[in-house]
C-alpha cells in the first residue's frame, strides 16, 4: 500500500471513529472534593434516570441479579452488577457510553439501546450515578486503566 492510501485509510477510519463517539468529559480534571470525573449533581440526576430506566433489570443501587454470569434458557446473559463489583469498571468511559447507546444486545445480553431515550449528558449522568456506587479502591483502578498505555 502507498504512503498516500494509508493515509487515506487512516483519515477515513478517524472520521468514522468520531462520528460514533459521544465527547467524554476530561478524566484528569477531577472535582477537588471526591476525586472523581463527575459532580454530584451529575450523580443526582443520573440517580434519578437510573431510578427511571435501568432499575427494573439491574435493581437498586446498580446490585444487579444473583446469577449474572449463567446464561438463561436462551443463552442469553442476566443483567450484571453495575455497582463495582463485577465487570463494569472494566471498561473505558466510551466503552461504557457505547453501551448505554447501543444497547447490550451485541455483547450477549437483552439490554434496550437508550440512544434515542438519553442524550450524552444523561448518559454520562447516569454512568457519574454508577461510578459513585463504586468503592475508591475500584474507581482508583478504573481511572488506572483509562491512561494510554
Amino acid at each position: 500500500m502507498t504512503p498516500y492510501k494509508i493515509l487515506v485509510a487512516t483519515v477515513a477510519i478517524t472520521a468514522l471513529a468520531a462520528c460514533s463517539r459521544q465527547d467524554v468529559p476530561d478524566l484528569n480534571s477531577q472535582n477537588p472534593t471526591t476525586g472523581r470525573w463527575y459532580t454530584a449533581e451529575q450523580v443526582k440526576q443520573g440517580n434519578a434516570l437510573y431510578d427511571a430506566n435501568c432499575i427494573s433489570c439491574h435493581h437498586p443501587r446498580g446490585s444487579g441479579t444473583p446469577d449474572w454470569r449463567k446464561p438463561l434458557a436462551d443463552g442469553s446473559y442476566p443483567p450484571p452488577p453495575l455497582n463495582g463489583t463485577a465487570h463494569t469498571w472494566h471498561h473505558s468511559l466510551q466503552v461504557l457510553l457505547n453501551t448505554l447507546e447501543e444497547g447490550g444486545i451485541p455483547m450477549g445480553g437483552k439490554m434496550p439501546a437508550f440512544g434515542k431515550t438519553l442524550d450524552d449528558e444523561q448518559k454520562l449522568a447516569v454512568i457519574a450515578y454508577l461510578q459513585s456506587q463504586w468503592r475508591d479502591e475500584i474507581y482508583s483502578q478504573w481511572l488506572q486503566r483509562q491512561s494510554p498505555q
